[in-house]
């Protein structure tokens, strides 16, 4: 991954990952969603026009509805940021969040619903998704009995890699693990069966979590086309490759390429561009009934 230009160069930058931008204002970090992409670990050079909004409105969507579950979130609206976002205002509207700093948990939180991704290649090479034994002949994109928890490291640079629960307990402590491991196969069967009743089945998906003055809470995006995979239900068919609203459009597309899968990577063609941001606005009508 290569940097890119900041869109708030003036602000106090705490860190710069593959697609979002994250200021440091002391106790509070103002979180920004670009419009950039990233696939195989690498940002692309094309941008998606509009797709840092549709994730911030498609998770803030999530946010409210769980806020029975303490999470980071302070501000959505540009105008209560501090003020010197103000004079960025055109460029953070709609893109950028307002959220409590916490001591991150270095672990991605995953919950598996169904066997794709690297779950479903590891289960090829072993029988197992991070260390749980599956049962024999599962087709791809299988729906599994009950959902997983496979945790992975959290990398800020390159691949985060997938643990098995044990290992990630003797890092973090058990306590620690088996917390967020309850809230967060919650908020996937949750999630999932709201999900369900629009038309959407969510395959997987990652949650992030933080300790905040001895608390754990909910941080970072949440059930985004970007952190999730988003499957239509009325076309799902096991043993194939699904017909997906996240962005495996546009890993689909480069791996038709003689490409390596590193930096750089290719430009998409506007084609790719404009589908997968009509994806992208199709999960978020379909879970809220709002046009984005």
């Amino acid at each position: 991954m290569k940097p890119q230009t900041l869109l708030c160069p003036d602000l106090p930058l705490y860190r710069k990952g593959k697609v979002r931008e994250v200021y440091d204002f002391g106790a509070q970090l103002l979180m920004v969603a670009t419009d950039q992409i990233s696939a195989f670990d690498v940002v692309l050079p094309s941008l998606i026009p509009g797709k840092g909004q549709v994730l911030t409105e498609v998770s803030n969507f999530w946010f409210d509805h769980f806020k029975e579950v303490p999470n980071h979130l302070i501000a959505t609206e540009v105008e209560d940021f501090p003020q010197e976002c103000q004079k960025y205002k055109d460029i953070l509207k709609g893109r950028a969040v307002l959220v409590k700093k916490t001591e991150l948990v270095e672990m991605e939180a995953i919950v598996r619903g169904y066997l794709s991704g690297s779950g479903f290649k590891d289960y090829q090479k072993t029988g197992r998704v991070c260390g749980i034994q599956l049962p024999p002949g599962l087709a791809h994109c299988a729906k599994l009995e009950e959902p997983l928890f496979t945790p992975s490291t959290k990398a800020f640079e390159g691949h985060d890699m997938n643990i098995s629960e044990q290992e990630i307990k003797k890092k973090l402590g058990p306590k620690l693990v088996d917390e967020i491991k309850e809230k967060a196969l919650d908020l996937y069967q949750r999630a999932a069966a709201y999900a369900l009743k629009r038309g959407i089945l969510i395959a997987d998906t990652k949650f992030e979590f933080g300790v905040l003055k001895g608390q754990v809470i909910l941080i970072d995006e949440i059930l985004t086309p970007d952190s999730s995979r988003f499957w239509p239900a009325d076309d799902y068919q096991p043993g194939k490759e699904q017909n997906s609203f996240d962005k495996q459009i546009i890993r689909n597309y480069l791996n038709t390429l003689d490409w390596d899968k590193t930096y750089p990577g290719p430009e998409l063609p506007q084609t790719v561009i404009s589908e997968s941001l009509a994806r992208y606005k199709e999960v978020f009508t379909r879970l809220t009934g709002n046009e984005s």
